[in-house]
């Protein structure tokens, strides 16, 4: 197994541990008595399907970069019934009248929601409460009270509607966004209730989800597309494994653009050396100073 970023689909059912462990297991297979350091970019729910991003070898380094990346989903709202879990596996804690729903009144009621606003995320979120997840106090019985959070919706659609049943939403959102309490949030101020019944992530940037069947590896410039970058001589590598700045110029712009009005990053500068990512930059000073070295290149 090769460092690098690999797009693989998760099915409805699994964890995002699962993957995780299949390629620990792989790993191990290809390098006996080796360890190779991997992560998922980004957890989706067990009911919920779709993009999940694998980070193998120093690609691990590009994990906290991946947050301001757009990601896509498309999810089945059910109208009348909110859940205490956001989803169809939990219990119900309200239900309400959804019949005087309509396509015009769903078009209006999402435009509170668009751009930066405070959400409160799910009682069984992975967001850490006194250090453990709050889905683990959740599942215990025990009261969670999750302070709000600054999200980002970029843009939502309705795809269709079967009123007064359930409707399709497909949305762009910044990381850190819970598609589970938008349909909460939007039950409660409907004032009937709802929570998602499916969920699937089509899109992280510009990586799409591969569907099921071979994963897609991913190396050099394709790896965190919509930031800048720089080419590094043997010098410039010489001076940053020095903790030294470099000059800035010549800067190349990304090579894939955020959706227009999109939230601008403030990301690395990538710097690669014979084709391979193999410097994290940080702009300083007027220069570029060494944030990560991937070692080996990526």
């Amino acid at each position: 197994m090769t460092p690098g970023l690999y797009l693989t689909h998760k099915p409805v059912g699994a964890t995002s541990f699962t993957t995780v462990r299949a390629f620990q297991e792989e790993a191990q297979a290809t390098r006996p008595g080796r360890r190779t350091a991997l992560c998922h970019g980004g957890t989706l729910d067990p009911f919920a399907e779709g993009l999940l991003l694998m980070l193998v070898g120093p690609a691990t380094h590009l994990f906290e970069h991946l947050h301001a990346a757009p990601k896509v989903y498309e999810a089945r709202v059910e109208w009348g019934t909110e859940m205490d879990t956001g989803d169809l596996h939990g219990r119900p804690v309200h239900q309400g009248d959804a019949t005087a729903l309509t396509p015009e009144r769903l078009e209006e009621s999402l435009r509170p929601f668009l751009g930066w606003t405070d959400q409160v995320p799910p009682a069984t979120s992975a967001k850490k409460l006194g250090g453990e997840p709050a889905y683990r106090k959740a599942h215990r019985g025990e009261a969670v009270d999750l302070p709000p959070s600054r999200v980002y919706l970029h843009a939502a659609r309705w795809l269709s509607h079967d009123l007064p049943r359930a409707s399709v939403l497909e949305l762009t959102c910044r990381g850190g966004y819970y598609v589970r309490a938008l349909a909460r949030d939007l039950g409660r101020a409907l004032g009937c209730g709802a929570h998602l019944s499916t969920l699937k992530r089509t899109a992280i940037g510009p990586w799409k989800d591969p569907g099921p069947g071979p994963r897609i590896e991913l190396h050099g410039r394709d790896l965190l597309p919509w930031t800048p970058s720089r080419a590094l001589t043997d010098q410039d590598v010489g001076a940053l494994r020095q903790g030294q700045s470099i000059p800035t110029a010549p800067l190349q712009p990304p090579d894939w653009r955020l959706p227009p009005g999109y939230p601008e990053p403030t990301g690395p500068v990538r710097g690669f050396h014979q084709g391979k990512l193999t410097f994290l930059l940080t702009p300083r000073d007027g220069a570029l100073a060494p944030e990560t070295e991937l070692r080996g290149g990526v």
